[in-house]
């Protein structure tokens, strides 16, 4: 038999958390000196003290603990349980790393608010090009609404492109509309130049995107995750030159690498002055 003091270090607990424990009824002493009220406990109790502690580690409630024990979890039961929240723990993990992310690209905005550029931003005509793609559905516009849906698509596109025997003619271009449900979702284009007669027997379609009489080009360097400062930028060269955007900006690939940070892309913005 073991003192509460000792029962305590052998468990690595404090004495404070084993009174808590026996008042609320989830790990009662094995015995209790009736003249001195001492509480001891037994060498065997330790197996319950450790699932109560890898219980309560794992997120559970010291009620929800007190329930899981009456049910006699084993010792395999409780490794699934940690596989699971380990997890759930990497995907809160993973999404406060992408929150942080966003955050950042925002603050990188914010400290560049007063600079329009002057430089990096021309107007050219884009002219009309065939393109195959293939689309799905981003439910916002936000580039970790996007970016889910593009890369399983150029993906899936290169590899049907491929066993077609049709070869890019030009670099990847993104484009975005609404859906017609205005909703809010966008509807994602994954496009590359093709040289390519319509009707032909495709897994994915062949468009003809029209020409743009104008639009304001700017090059972004480094991941699509992180376009928001160079998007806005645009955006206020557009409003400081008289000009008004229409539609969504076209994303054109011009460096693609393993490595995000290497990317280059240019963003073409179809535009109009405000006069006409």
């Amino acid at each position: 038999m073991f003192s509460i003091g000792e029962f305590a270090r052998h468990g690595r607990v404090s004495v404070r958390m084993l009174r808590h424990y026996d008042a609320i009824g989830l790990l009662r002493p094995a015995t209790v000196d009736a003249a001195t009220g001492y509480r001891f406990y037994q060498a065997a109790q330790l197996g319950e003290l450790n699932r109560v502690i890898a219980l309560k580690d794992l997120g559970f409630t010291l009620g929800q603990v007190q329930a899981i024990l009456a049910e006699q979890v084993s010792a395999a039961e409780l490794r699934g349980m940690l596989k699971l929240r380990r997890a759930e723990i990497h995907a809160q993990i993973q999404d406060e790393t992408a929150r942080l992310a966003r955050v950042e690209a925002r603050l990188l905005t914010i400290e560049d608010e007063a600079r329009v550029p002057v430089d990096g931003v021309v107007i050219k005509r884009l002219a009309p090009v065939r393109v195959g793609e293939l689309t799905g559905t981003a439910a916002g516009y936000e580039p970790e609404a996007i970016t889910p849906v593009i890369q399983p698509l150029y993906c899936e596109l290169w590899q049907l492109m491929a066993g077609a025997g049709v070869s890019a003619a030009g670099p990847a271009i993104a484009y975005y509309e609404d859906t017609p449900a205005g909703d809010g979702a966008v509807v994602v284009h994954a496009a590359v130049p093709v040289v390519a007669e319509p009707g032909g027997e495709h897994a994915f379609h062949l468009v003809d995107l029209p020409e743009v009489d104008s639009a304001a080009a700017i090059i972004h360097h480094g991941s699509m995750d992180d376009v928001l400062p160079t998007g806005q930028a645009l955006a206020r060269w557009i409003d400081a030159n008289g000009y008004r955007s229409t539609g969504y900006v076209r994303e054109v690939t011009l460096e693609w690498s393993a490595d995000p940070d290497q990317w280059v892309t240019e963003l073409q913005q179809p535009i109009f002055t405000t006069g006409g």
